[in-house]
């Protein structure tokens, strides 16, 4: 299912789908036949033939298209994902594109000459301004292994592009094309800096002040090749780094998106335009200055090459007195020391740059294979032949003037061998690293084979077998074909050294191997992992905390709330603290978006979430698609794609939950928890007071802690990079009541149909609005709206306006939440699943007699006492309550209106809506 994007809504309309019109127009153009036509509308009308699927460790999503106005899958966030930005930004070449589109018929033969017919979904179907065609992600190391198994299908050409026959094929004959787009062709800082750039790209509000236009021009001009941080250092107070980045957007001055990431300001070179650009990287390219000018080290050794009057010379022989060079003809020439050194000093003899390189290569590589005793016993030496350069500044060392001369001969000899005589008193080893002595197996190939076999399929099994066990059959196969097999010692360190990862994977399965896993880094080619500023990258995860509570009325034990956060990755600040009673449902989701909106008037680029049924709700889907944010599902069982979140939460309980009186630590071990040490009898705090301090904690104390991964607070982190990223206030939402309406959830269609009696039905329960009256509103579908912590009122749309509705049993619903309406609906089916023979049909009449009769079970109650204890929160939500210190300059957004009623309990909603009589109507923000 694709969701809309509401980009009318900001104050745009950005939606560049071709019309009919224009798409008759571009068939007759193109010369396109009526089955041609007819597949491409087929594309078009249909949704997508199958939602994708996290298999493989991929992290799958949906991607708000503003020029499709409709939500994208993608099936990998590196590839696919890079793909649909290419496809999003392309104004020219791709004019429409369908993720999923109807499967197609593959013909070919498969590698044992098998005919084979495989029905295929691509993964795009892409219509460009010339041509229309399907074209399929891979990553290259996948095609390598398609390829082996499937050569009729998967084809490297002689160009290295990859092709797919049996699909160019198929589509060859409706005049379309088949691309197989390989992962390794991608330019990962291209994509990186879209999307970086995203906001300014996607919202064309952003505007530049002519005299920031001016400040940031004029520097441009004048300086032709200034870094990105110098232009925004520069122009501080005149022009803010919104101003700078809108202009890079818009390419009112150069940047070369792929020369080097936007997040790393000092690689970025800014130029007027593409032309002086061009020539300035000519001029680098070119300019003989470079190899003159140069300065390297010249070594005065045998077989080093210098420049002497723009010819190269070898050192062939260093004397007392001269030195003796050969030029590349024959030439000899034999310098005195004295005057070598002065050409020297004077710059008329250098060094070559390609020496320098080797030398300081070697020089590498032996520092790198020492060891640390190696270093120890290099540094001794270095003290032994120059005393004065030993830091304890101790005794000198008892030792031979021979031995002193060798290590002083092993110096020199190393410093005219590698520039470098520290490396010559490093202790002899091997290219491997090793030391003196034969390193070589003593086991014979033939007997290693065999018991690398043995490992692989006979220990590396899911029966887990020990490892003596397998030694032990291993060593009697050794016996039967006349073998020396070796010992149970060496057979373990074989192994020891097998891949710990692959080794679990086959013995214990893929979720007993995830600890074995190499992390999730993305450094070198993608995005990296966390982000590059605040607000690109935020991860929602709940969590029940260790502790029990208590109402705050009648001191009766609640039990464990669930803890809800919204984080931001990059700068691992705490973006919202939300606490409830339920289970993670699709209204806690909402009120986490609410609030972050609240405070900041903004919601992260990217929302991270796992594969839980809150996040896969329509109207989680429909909020954040309507404010065109992307989201992404981490792969199932791999909890490290939310380690910013899980690693939070379990800070939070051991900085302050388990410190609380009614932790529940004890009943890790139930056995040792008596009576009188049990949470249950230990708790006094409530929902409201818990919630209090979990915003304190998380706003102001961890807020201001310095972060091991940062090496510095969280709040300066955020600070540093919305000043250096942009604060991005045209992207802003405003946090009106048109906003909390789309945070209340809706039926499954969204609509419901205006009945001329009952109204609207909603939730197997009737709403009636006066406006229903009008004859034609009536069997008309309308936009609903429900509160999920008042059951007796919900919202629908009539004549663009929002009007409130009223259950006809509103007495017995007024207050009552969503949750506890369904409990006691699962209570009703309880009572009558026993017999069978009644027909049992629940209506809103038996629902609203059960819930005010006095046999209302425990469940019910205790559900009520937590709404009511939950009611705090939503009015502190809504009231302003928690808003973390030194953001209110980051809030670009208009003011929540001060008529608003400050009743504190009542949510925000019901504030915005009952201040004003029951037909109160709230004006819509752009066409729902």
């Amino acid at each position: 299912m694709r969701f809309p994007c509401r980009v009318q809504a900001r104050g745009e309309v950005c939606i560049v789908m071709l019309s009919d019109t224009e798409f008759l127009r571009w068939y007759q153009r193109l010369g396109l036949p009526e089955r041609t036509r007819a597949l491409i509308d087929q594309v078009r009308s249909s949704e997508p033939s199958r939602n994708v699927r996290s298999i493989a460790g991929n992290v799958i999503g949906r991607f708000p298209s503003r020029k499709m106005g409709l939500t994208i899958q993608f099936e990998s966030h590196t590839g696919e994902l890079a793909l649909i930005y290419e496809y999003e930004h392309d104004r020219k070449g791709v004019l429409e594109y369908y993720d999923q589109p109807p499967p197609i018929k593959l013909l070919y033969q498969s590698i044992n000459n098998r005919h084979l017919g495989v029905l295929h979904t691509p993964d795009f179907f892409v219509i460009r301004s010339d041509s229309a065609g399907y074209e399929e992600c891979k990553p290259e190391e996948k095609l390598i292994q398609l390829a082996e198994k499937s050569p009729n299908r998967f084809v490297r050409g002689e160009d290295g592009e990859w092709r797919c026959p049996p699909g160019e094929e198929f589509a060859a004959k409706y005049g379309l094309y088949y691309r197989i787009r390989s992962m390794g062709s991608i330019s990962w800082t291209l994509q990186r800096n879209v999307v970086f750039l995203d906001d300014f790209l996607r919202f064309d509000n952003f505007l530049v002040s002519e005299q920031a236009q001016e400040a940031v021009l004029t520097l441009v001009e004048r300086e032709r090749d200034i870094t990105l941080r110098d232009l925004l250092l520069r122009t501080e107070g005149t022009a803010s780094a919104d101003d700078v980045f809108k202009m890079i957007a818009t390419e009112e001055v150069y940047v070369d998106w792929s020369a080097a990431p936007l997040a790393e300001p000092d690689l970025v070179h800014i130029f007027p335009n593409a032309e002086i650009a061009l020539a300035y990287s000519q001029i680098v390219r070119t300019s003989p200055v470079t190899a003159v000018n140069s300065v390297h080290t010249v070594h005065v050794r045998v077989n080093s090459i210098v420049k002497l009057d723009n010819r190269d010379w070898k050192i062939i022989n260093v004397g007392e007195t001269k030195v003796g060079l050969l030029a590349t003809d024959g030439e000899y020439v034999g310098l005195p020391c004295a005057t070598f050194d002065e050409l020297v000093k004077k710059g008329e003899i250098i060094g070559t740059a390609s020496e320098d390189k080797d030398q300081n290569g070697q020089v590498r590589k032996l520092l790198a294979t020492a060891m640390p005793k190696d270093l120890e016993i290099a540094n001794f030496r270095y003290g032994c032949i120059f005393p004065e350069m030993r830091p304890d500044g101790g005794e000198e060392p008892q030792m031979s003037e021979r031995t002193r001369r060798r290590y002083f001969a092993d110096y020199r000899s190393a410093e005219l061998l590698y520039g470098c005589g520290y490396v010559g008193l490093l202790p002899s080893r091997d290219e491997d690293g090793r030391g003196r002595g034969n390193y070589q197996p003593k086991i014979s190939e033939a007997t290693r084979a065999l018991a690398l076999d043995f490992i692989k399929n006979d220990y590396e099994t899911y029966k887990q077998k020990g490892k003596y066990h397998s030694w032990v059959m291993y060593k009697n196969k050794c016996d039967e074909q006349s073998l020396i097999a070796c010992s149970y010692k060496t057979f373990i360190d074989m192994v020891e050294h097998r891949s710990r990862y692959e080794q679990t994977g086959k013995r214990k399965g893929r979720r007993g191997a995830y600890k074995f896993k190499i992390a999730y880094w993305s450094l070198d080619r993608n995005t990296p992992r966390h982000g590059d500023r605040p607000f690109e990258i935020g991860h929602i995860d709940h969590t029940e905390l260790d502790v029990e509570l208590v109402c705050s009325y009648t001191g009766r034990n609640l039990g464990r709330p669930w803890l809800t956060l919204l984080t931001d990755a990059n700068s691992r600040r705490i973006l919202v603290v939300y606490l409830t009673y339920d289970p993670p449902s699709r209204r806690t989701c909402m009120m986490v978006l609410r609030d972050c909106v609240r405070i900041y008037g903004l919601l992260p680029q990217f929302v991270i979430v796992d594969n839980g049924p809150e996040f896969r709700s329509v109207y989680f889907h429909h909020l954040l698609s309507s404010y065109e944010r992307t989201i992404k599902y981490r792969p199932k069982a791999e909890p490290r794609f939310g380690s910013v979140c899980e690693r939070l939460f379990g800070t939070t309980n051991t900085q302050f939950i388990h410190n609380l009186r009614g932790n529940t630590q004890i009943m890790r071990n139930p056995r040792e928890a008596t009576k009188s040490v049990n949470p249950k009898s230990q708790a006094v705090w409530t929902l409201e007071n818990l919630y209090e301090r979990l915003c304190e904690y998380a706003y102001e104390i961890y807020d201001n802690i310095d972060h091991p991964a940062l090496g510095q607070t969280p709040k300066d982190a955020f600070d540093a990079g919305m000043k250096m990223t942009g604060k991005r206030a045209p992207a802003g939402i405003p946090y009106d009541e048109d906003f909390i309406m789309r945070t209340m959830p809706s039926t499954d269609k969204g609509t419901a149909k205006v009945q001329a009696c009952g109204g609207v039905k909603i939730n197997n329960k009737y709403y009636f609005a006066d406006a229903f009256r009008d004859p034609d509103v009536q069997n008309k579908q309308v936009s609903v709206r429900y509160d999920p912590y008042n059951a007796a009122r919900a919202f629908a749309v009539v004549r663009g306006q929002w009007v409130k509705c009223v259950s006809d049993h509103r007495a017995a619903f007024e207050g009552r939440s969503e949750r506890e309406i369904m409990l006691a609906t699962k209570e009703l089916h309880k009572r009558n699943r026993l017999n069978a023979q009644y027909r049992f049909t629940l209506t809103a009449k038996m629902l609203a007699d059960f819930l005010t009769s006095v046999e209302v079970e425990e469940g019910i109650l205790t559900q009520r006492l937590k709404d009511r204890e939950a009611r705090g929160i939503l009015a502190k939500i809504n009231g302003g309550f928690g808003a973390p210190k030194g953001v209110a300059d980051l809030i670009p957004l208009v003011e929540v209106s001060r008529s608003q009623s400050t009743d504190t309990d009542r949510s925000a909603s019901e504030a915005n809506v009952d201040a004003a009589p029951e037909q109160h109507a709230l004006k819509v923000y752009g066409e729902y």
